[in-house]
């Protein structure tokens, strides 16, 4: 059975403009005998065995680019890494480590590449955490 939160939140609003999501009608007349609400938050199981977060469904956020309640699908590859800065806004920097192999000497060579990653509010990161990212 699917979990839904409980009750209506009023969404955080840190932005000019008023945060919403757009799959939830927030000025709907709420029945008081009704035998089952909708709940007051749209969330969604992305799959691909990654569970949806509680606080992505009892949470106030507003998340346009998260795959849990915005209108973002994974599809492509699964990466993992190294976060190394998340000065940015809902962004992380995730550094990537391998090995290349130069032909001529029969060795191989350490290289790195960094990804810029959308990090959604129901995740707490921190520098030097190891994380999956998807491509959206």
């Amino acid at each position: 059975m699917p979990r839904i939160a409980k009750e209506y939140k009023e969404c955080d609003q840190h932005e000019k403009a008023y945060q919403s999501q757009d799959a939830v009608f927030v000025a709907r007349k709420r029945a008081i005998g009704a035998i089952r609400q909708k709940p007051m938050r749209w969330t969604k199981n992305v799959g691909l065995g990654i569970k949806t977060p509680d606080i992505a469904i009892e949470g106030n956020y507003v998340d346009k680019k998260c795959p849990f309640t915005g209108n973002v699908s994974i599809r492509g590859r699964i990466l993992k890494g190294l976060v190394i800065s998340t000065k940015m806004k809902r962004t992380i920097v995730v550094r990537r480590d391998y090995l290349h192999y130069i032909s001529k000497y029969r060795r191989f060579e350490k290289r790195h590449k960094n990804i810029s990653a959308h990090c959604s509010p129901a995740f707490n990161v921190k520098d030097g955490d190891v994380v999956t990212i998807g491509q959206c």
